[in-house]
């Protein structure tokens, strides 16, 4: 500052007019100070040189402030750290202050071209992602709840829906939530004694059927071709069209798994454990089926990036490629899973494989069922536990169609840890075989057990059918008076809080002065009776005299 103070007043005189002799010694000065800085002048900005032209008749705080959002910076780039840093020189040295104050300027420009540039918030998102969907932009979610997705399960596009459908939808499904909520909460801690539904709940069920009779009638001629045309049209890239198909009742229960389903895995992504469209198997390619997932399951990176995956049936080992299975399949000396083969009858087979022995073999199966299970968090830690795998042989070897773990030392008396059937093989009588199994091996124990919570949908719907086929099987061949829930729970090894919460649900537990009773229902009885002559003699049944296994002891 004391420098060019020396120089107003070399420079300046009292009337504020420049004295000609000094002004002549400076202009020399100032071109042969240019003849050396002409590179750095030619790379100034066309912006910056109008910044300079303009220097007397706008203030030259305010137009640094303009051009960019820092405080007003010294000839040396560096913010002034208090007033008297500022030239506040008098109106007398005006002309040579602002020739003084452009090369500041100029100083100043170059020191801001070396800045970085700020980001904007926008800017922080990773617009290189874009949804797999041809023609969808990203923008909108299937839930109606996000601005943006990058999958094609939260692709409104790819489900023939728009971003502005999805929020209306959204909205609607909240409003039907907080209704059912709100009865919920209006209802009686003992509810549950109520066996019989309420006037409320029967007109439901009436409008209900009343909605679901036209569901088979069929496609028109008109709406078939629509159903082709857009099957042509876009093949694989797009949901089929859903219309006329079912009922409108059961096509919102669809959308509403679809959204309740998108939204979970927008929760695994926001959590990192998935990424955008990506870190995902998508599908495994497993003996002679290619399997869809449900879930997500933590692969080792390099696998899970691939979004395909080559299992061996056999032995369950992970590859990357087609080529690298079909090698491996001709050395691969495994037909059948390690371990005790405690069970057969007919084609189905029962396999004890322990933990601890075959810890390879039973983190690879824990890892592919996690494709297929939402609530599994066993991966890698199976010492502990027992697998039983139930297979299916035939010329080519015994192929899987499901397992269940348990604990070798459960304190609660868990018979089951985790229960898995195969795609492939569900709604064909095998999960309720693996079910009776784990009882089976309960009553063997003399025991009684009960599955570890929580369970998945589809684990709870089969116990559920479970109980209630064991609790009407053993209403058919009563022939008492008293009815005792020890004693089912004694002759079926099922947990007496199991057998309530079926009697509940089948109606069969009434509360009267003080007691709970079991109603014996004639017509459900009946009605099982005629399910199982229509079935047959199904060779889905488990068989206790083809079992050939002791509890283990000290494992």
């Amino acid at each position: 500052m004391p420098r060019r103070r020396q120089r107003h007043m070399a420079g300046s005189g009292s009337d504020g007019t420049e004295d000609s002799d000094s002004s002549a010694e400076r202009e020399q000065t100032n071109s042969s100070e240019s003849d050396g800085n002409m590179p750095k002048r030619q790379r100034l900005t066309r912006a910056s040189t109008r910044l300079s032209q303009s220097s007397q008749d706008t203030p030259d705080l305010k137009r640094v402030a303009d051009h960019d959002e820092s405080p007003p910076l010294t000839p040396t780039g560096n913010a002034p750290s208090s007033e008297s840093e500022l030239d506040i020189s008098s109106p007398s040295a005006s002309h040579d202050e602002s020739q003084t104050k452009d090369q500041a300027n100029r100083d100043s420009d170059k020191d801001l071209s070396h800045r970085p540039k700020r980001r904007r918030c926008h800017e922080t998102y990773n617009f290189n992602m874009k949804c797999p969907t041809p023609g969808c932009n990203s923008l909108g979610h299937l839930t109606g709840k996000h601005e943006r997705h990058f999958a094609v399960s939260g692709c409104p596009l790819y489900h023939n829906l728009s971003a502005d459908e999805c929020k209306v939808k959204a909205i609607s499904r909240e409003k039907q939530e907080e209704e059912v909520k709100g009865q919920e909460e209006s209802n009686s801690r003992h509810a549950t004694r109520h066996q019989t539904p309420t006037s409320k709940q029967s007109r439901y069920k009436e409008q209900v059927a009343e909605i679901r009779k036209g569901r088979n009638s069929g496609l028109q001629k008109e709406q078939k071709e629509k159903h082709m045309e857009h099957r042509q049209t876009h093949s694989n890239t797009r949901e089929p069209l859903l219309e006329n198909i079912t009922s409108e009742y059961d096509l919102e229960l669809f959308r509403k798994a679809q959204a309740r389903a998108s939204e979970d895995l927008e929760k695994l992504r926001i959590q990192g454990q998935i990424t955008e469209g990506s870190n995902m198997i998508k599908t495994i390619l497993f003996g002679r089926y290619e399997l869809d997932t449900w879930y997500h399951s933590p692969y080792p990176e390099e696998y899970a990036r691939l979004g395909r995956l080559y299992v061996c049936e056999f032995c369950l080992k992970y590859m990357k490629s087609q080529t690298i299975l079909r090698r491996h399949m001709a050395k691969c000396v495994w037909k059948h899973p390690p371990g005790d083969e405690v069970y057969r009858k007919g084609a189905i087979s029962v396999f004890e494989v322990d933990g601890k022995k075959n810890k390879i073999y039973c983190q690879n199966l824990c890892l592919l069922a996690k494709l297929f299970l939402d609530h599994k968090t066993l991966y890698y830690d199976v010492e502990p536990f027992l697998f039983y795998v139930m297979t299916e042989a035939d010329n080519t070897g015994c192929h899987l169609v499901g397992y269940f773990s348990k604990e070798k030392n459960s304190f609660l008396n868990y018979n089951v840890s985790c229960i898995l059937t195969m795609p492939q093989y569900m709604r064909q009588g095998f999960g309720k075989m693996l079910i009776d199994f784990s009882y089976l091996l309960s009553k063997v124990e003399e025991k009684v057990g009960s599955p570890e919570r929580p369970l998945s949908d589809l684990g709870l719907i089969s116990y559920r059918s479970y109980w209630k086929e064991v609790l009407l099987r053993y209403m058919y061949n009563f022939q008492g008076k008293e009815i005792s829930i020890k004693e089912i729970s004694q002759e079926t090894a099922v947990n007496p809080v199991d057998i309530v919460s079926t009697l509940q649900s089948l109606q069969m537990l009434k509360y009267w002065k003080g007691k709970h009773l079991v109603l014996k229902r004639q017509d459900l009885i009946d009605e099982w009776k005629a399910k199982e002559i229509k079935r047959g003699n199904s060779n889905k049944t488990i068989d206790p005299s083809s079992l050939k296994w002791t509890p283990p002891k000290g494992t």
